[in-house]
């Protein structure tokens, strides 16, 4: 084992060093005994000797800070990610022992070719003897890895917790140490099954070896206790972190919840807060967590506080699943004497909420506010550093002069993008389908394609363009250049009225904006001026959603609420905005 911290390879050897990480083995020794049974006639023997290549540097005697290089293992610390939640397993890579830095790389790359070789390994239904396990491990294709692919099935399997300990016993008496991932392992599975005794039982051997522990173990102990009534004991690991490095997100909301479920909703918003003042960026599933155990609590504090949550979602444009909203939703009902009715509906067209009739917000900014966020989008992102990586200056100004001669245009469309709706079609066929579907309206169209386009082949026709270009201007960039400073610009010189065509979400260039005013409105012209489209049922055509008149975010008057909301949970940002939306009214 070794000391972890986030920093870098260098920096984390020198904190190794500077932190005094050699620990009194005897203090380990009895609680390593104690935790996995082992016979006291047997302790001397199994941990006679420490200095595996996979476990911890030993602990002088004397408490001394040196230890001779030839005792020492090298530490070869790379891509510094935590446990992985998902595979339940430690991430290759994230740290190897060994005595040179080469045998590290291929112990790492033969881990990396065996994890979905074994998947499919059943572990035993009861403990094993020794001699048992040894049989396993002798039968096993590739003994080194035998323990973390036991363990691993054993964490998918949802093992009893005895048969995992008896393969740590087994392991503690051949090798008189445990390697560091695979107590990692042991840990995951009690945890999985909530078995607090045991999580606190490898705390204390965890403690005792190690200063510091890195993020994957911190992670699994606070999720451990904080489900725990030893809750609190979770807190006092938080603030261990902190005196190290920014905590995780995994351990701020592990703790934010353990706190909410016990209504302690102070201290829950305390961590909330904090976690937030550090730009640890929250889960819905939290956000969620302070609607449900606030239900019936009274309190304007409280109530200030979740309304904050709210104009975070408005703010960073964050749509609720349908469970959050319901949270939210049962929440304001179950305020004491709020009188708050929740109601779900649809927006009309024109923006008006058919339950209480209220005007939503228009998504049009004013003069002032869209002469600002152009002047901004072309000094910060199209004018910036990142358009003329993989567009020359030249070819640009030949795009500006192209649009100037030839504006307004009413909606520009990123043809690329609009060309793959459809994988069983043709490339020009998806495009040609919405060119003929946005021109109906005698709209005049912007076409930004490559001129790859304009070469015959397997996708793109030469007969099909030029019938396109019969309906709409074109412009054909270079293969590998970045269409979206022409499309923003593009449509931003044609005036307010025009929309825009791409699956885009457009992230990147909202980041190069300066400030957050500039990105707020950005994003209000986005959700203005996007037009949506999706294949048909039958894939035969390409539907177009308009742009809203109104403004699809969460927003209020005081006495209303609005909250557009989507059916499922999306991990990743979406370009569509949700078409449903919960109204809450107080009577």
């Amino acid at each position: 084992m070794a000391l972890f911290s986030q920093t870098s390879h260098q920096g984390f050897q020198a904190l190794l060093w500077k932190c005094h990480m050699f620990w009194p083995v005897s203090r380990y020794q009895q609680l390593f005994a104690a935790s996995f049974s082992i016979p006291t006639r047997e302790k001397n023997n199994y941990f006679s000797f420490m200095t595996s290549s996979s476990t911890a540097l030993p602990v002088d005697p004397k408490e001394t800070d040196v230890l001779s290089t030839k005792k020492r293992s090298v530490i070869d610390c790379r891509e510094g990610k935590g446990w992985d939640e998902e595979t339940k397993e430690m991430p290759e890579g994230k740290f190897h022992f060994s005595s040179s830095v080469g045998a590290a790389k291929k112990w790492s790359m033969s881990r990396v070719q065996s994890r979905h070789r074994f998947s499919n390994v059943q572990p035993p239904e009861k403990p094993l003897q020794a001699e048992e396990w040894n049989k396993l491990r002798e039968d096993f294709q590739l003994p080194e890895i035998f323990e973390e692919v036991m363990l691993n099935s054993m964490i998918r399997c949802n093992s009893p917790i005895d048969v995992a300990k008896s393969l740590l016993t087994h392991v503690a008496k051949r090798n008189g140490d445990v390697a560091y991932n695979v107590l990692v392992k042991y840990l995951t599975l009690c945890v999985q099954q909530g078995q607090v005794s045991e999580i606190r039982d490898v705390y204390d051997i965890m403690k005792v070896r190690f200063k510091i522990l890195e993020d994957g173990a911190y992670n699994l102990l606070i999720k451990g206790l904080s489900n725990s009534d030893q809750w609190r004991m979770a807190l006092t690991l938080l603030e261990e972190i902190k005196k190290i490095t920014i905590p995780s997100r995994t351990c701020y909301e592990s703790c934010i919840k353990a706190a909410s479920r016990h209504q302690e909703m102070k201290l829950a918003f305390e961590l909330y807060n904090e976690m937030m003042a550090k730009g640890v960026v929250p889960t819905l599933d939290v956000l969620q967590s302070f609607f449900h155990f606030s239900r019936g609590v009274n309190g304007a504090e409280l109530q200030k506080e979740l309304f904050g949550i709210l104009l975070y979602l408005r703010e960073n444009q964050i749509y609720p699943h349908k469970t959050f909203m319901r949270s939210i939703k049962l929440w304001f009902e179950s305020i004491p004497g709020g009188n708050w009715r929740g109601r779900l509906t649809k927006i009309k067209d024109s923006g008006q909420c058919p339950v209480c009739n209220h005007q939503l917000e228009d998504s049009n900014l004013t003069e002032e506010e869209y002469g600002n966020l152009s002047e901004s989008l072309i000094r910060d992102v199209i004018h910036g550093t990142d358009t003329f990586r993989k567009t020359s200056p030249k070819e640009f100004e030949a795009f500006q002069t192209f649009v100037e001669s030839r504006l307004p245009f009413d909606i520009v469309i990123d043809g690329l993008n609009v060309s793959h709706i459809k994988s069983r079609k043709m490339q020009c066929e998806n495009l040609f389908d919405a060119v003929n579907c946005l021109a109906k309206e005698n709209a005049r169209l912007l076409v930004l394609g490559r001129k790859h386009m304009l070469m015959n082949s397997s996708n793109w026709k030469r007969e099909i363009m030029k019938e396109m270009q019969n309906k709409a201007d074109f412009f054909f960039a270079e293969n590998i250049s970045e269409d979206d400073a022409f499309l923003l610009y593009a449509t931003l010189r044609s005036g307010k009225h025009c929309k825009f065509v791409t699956r885009d979400f457009l992230r990147d260039h909202k980041a190069c904006l300066s400030d957050s005013v500039t990105r707020h409105l950005f994003r209000k012209w986005q959700r203005g001026h996007q037009i949506v489209f999706f294949p048909s049922a039958e894939g035969r055509s390409i539907n177009f959603l308009p742009a809203f008149r109104y403004d699809c975010v969460v927003q209020t008057t005081g006495d209303t609420w609005h909250i557009p909301y989507k059916d499922v949970f999306e991990e990743k940002y979406s370009y569509q905005v949700p078409r449903k939306w919960l109204c809450i009214q107080q009577k």
